[in-house]
């Protein structure tokens, strides 16, 4: 079902709609795999600050792609609409034109892939695939024949791209190799990246359901979507316990275990709240990646 466009044509667009668009809050998710990866360069010796640089450029423009791709066809599939529980939309509110935020959006990936010239440079042919499976999976996220976010694939997409791969891969581009640590310091952040994704589809499931967006929670139920979320955060919370239990990392990573208070605000409302109640659970959680990430990445530096 396509959503009925604004009566009156977008008007130009200023600073403030572009930020709004671009949803900084979320940047997070391409922020805390690269300064993961990059202080578990750092405390093997291997680091490099050029191509770790040049990752979290590349991470973000794919990160502001994959919003403004999901902010395009959300409005055109119908599941952004006048009923949008979430913060406010650029597309469905007629803030920016469809087709510019779209083109923007292509524009974020080209310079993604421009940005990706120099990493394969550095790192030769694995980046080519990484860089060009992130890029359409982004698009692919909303975008496509098969759109992942509509057919209850939106999960693994972030588990996948914002975890096992950004963190290995932001290890690899500076090390030419992938430690064991790597791939375990890469389940932590793919885990909180998903559960913050578990969060707005519980918030959104009724207005899913009636745009067609088969999320898991639709699929499943919202108590599998709550449970999905304690299974993620346990994941993300036993991690450092057992990188350090195989001698993978000091116990200094245990660091990452003091942030386990700022999950307990975001969790009761996952577990208590429906609707529009669970915004602060999506800004919670957003704060519980983004301090474990830290608090994860000290942690990896000391050795």
């Amino acid at each position: 079902m396509n959503a009925i466009a604004p009566a009156v044509e977008a008007p130009r667009p200023t600073l403030k709609t572009w930020l709004m668009a671009a949803r900084p809050k979320t940047l997070t998710a391409a922020l805390v795999p690269v300064m993961v990866g990059t202080a578990l360069a750092y405390g093997l010796g291997v680091s490099r600050w050029l191509p770790a640089l040049a990752a979290l450029v590349g991470a973000m423009l794919i990160q502001i792609g994959t919003n403004l791709t999901n902010d395009y066809y959300d409005f055109k599939k119908g599941a952004d609409t006048e009923e949008r529980l979430g913060p406010k939309r650029v597309t469905q509110s007629g803030l920016i034109a469809p087709g510019t935020v779209l083109a923007s959006a292509l524009l974020c990936f080209g310079l993604a892939v421009v940005t990706g010239i120099y990493l394969v440079v550095v790192g030769g042919w694995p980046i080519v695939a990484i860089g060009l499976a992130s890029v359409l999976a982004g698009y692919a996220y909303t975008g496509g024949p098969f759109p992942l976010a509509y057919n209850g694939l939106g999960d693994v997409f972030v588990f996948v791209f914002f975890g096992l791969v950004a963190v290995p891969g932001t290890f690899y581009v500076q090390a030419l190799a992938v430690s064991p640590a790597a791939w375990w310091a890469a389940i932590p952040v793919g885990a909180i990246g998903t559960a913050l994704l578990v969060v707005n589809n519980l918030r959104d499931e009724t207005t899913d359901t009636k745009a067609g967006k088969r999320t898991l929670v639709v699929r499943l139920g919202s108590t599998a979507g709550k449970t999905e979320y304690v299974v993620l955060l346990i994941a993300a919370y036993a991690t450092p316990l057992a990188m350090w239990g195989l001698g993978l990392a000091s116990p200094w990573v245990l660091l990452a275990l003091l942030s386990a208070p700022v999950a307990v605000a975001p969790l009761k409302l996952v577990l208590g709240a429906k609707g529009a109640a669970l915004n602060p659970a999506l800004g919670g959680t957003a704060r519980v990646q983004l301090v474990f990430g830290v608090l994860f990445s000290v942690g990896l530096l000391l050795r």
